[in-house]
């Protein structure tokens, strides 16, 4: 294993800040210093050291839910000074990894946790994610169409960041959708995706020019916001720790199966 990748999965550290320590001579392996984040170690018999701290393997971690609110940004600082979600989260999960981010003026479901594996893990995965959204207008024979059969878009900047770099994109059938309201003024829709691209489902409406005027996460896989109140944090039930059990025990199988670590 790489030695960044292992600090990061045993640790608080970032890939990102497990390779600025590395590459700053603050990791040590079996009492030497190492500078270059692409070392390989034995996750079994190394023992590494970082800032003076030993890095200790660990199968035990943390998963919260935070309601996020309307403009947080999911980030660790903003140089333009606006709030980001660890302005409202409590300073024990100031180190917790989001999994995935929700833009500027999404609310809902964020999942963060302690252990970069699972942030990873869950990031990359195909899990179902419902959202509700309020559209302006009506929703159309060929949003249906594009919801029920995908489609992939050249142009994909309406309705990204305004500095995103992403041009084309290719969006996968949703799981499924729910017509709630659809009249000439707004509409109100509940999707269930399996994705997680940049602003994906503004990009979506965006293409068929529609704006999205609100949007929601109300689920990611078994974990559901329910009665969870805008700003508030709750740790994940018995319930829904199994289920990532269950999911992280059949993703260390398909690496296994792939011949990875």
């Amino acid at each position: 294993m790489r030695l960044n990748k292992y600090i990061a999965h045993h640790s608080s550290y970032s890939r990102r800040e497990a390779d600025k320590a590395i590459q700053d001579g603050y990791a040590r392996v079996d009492g030497e210093i190492q500078d270059n984040p692409a070392t390989q170690v034995d996750e079994k018999e190394v023992i590494v050291y970082v800032s003076g701290k030993q890095i200790t393997p660990r199968d035990k971690y943390t998963v919260i839910v935070y309601n996020k609110p309307k403009g947080e940004l999911v980030t660790k600082s903003d140089p333009k000074g606006r709030r980001t979600i660890y302005d409202g989260l409590d300073k024990q999960y100031k180190h917790f990894i989001p999994v995935g981010r929700l833009d500027y003026a999404t609310e809902g479901v964020l999942l963060l946790t302690d252990a970069s594996k699972i942030a990873t893990a869950l990031m990359n995965s195909n899990l179902e994610r419902i959202y509700k959204v309020k559209i302006k207008g009506e929703i159309t024979s060929e949003m249906e169409s594009a919801m029920m059969n995908g489609m992939t878009i050249d142009d994909a900047s309406a309705g990204g960041h305004s500095h995103s770099k992403i041009t084309s994109m290719t969006f996968a059938p949703f799981i499924g959708y729910k017509i709630q309201k659809s009249e000439h003024n707004y509409s109100v829709l509940k999707i269930a995706i399996s994705e997680g691209q940049n602003r994906e489902i503004r990009r979506f409406f965006a293409h068929f020019g529609t704006d999205v005027a609100d949007l929601k996460r109300i689920s990611f896989a078994e974990v559901e916001l329910n009665n969870l109140p805008t700003g508030k944090t709750r740790f994940l039930s018995r319930s829904e720790y199994s289920a990532l059990t269950t999911f992280m025990k059949a993703e260390q199988k398909l690496k296994r199966e792939r011949g990875e670590k």
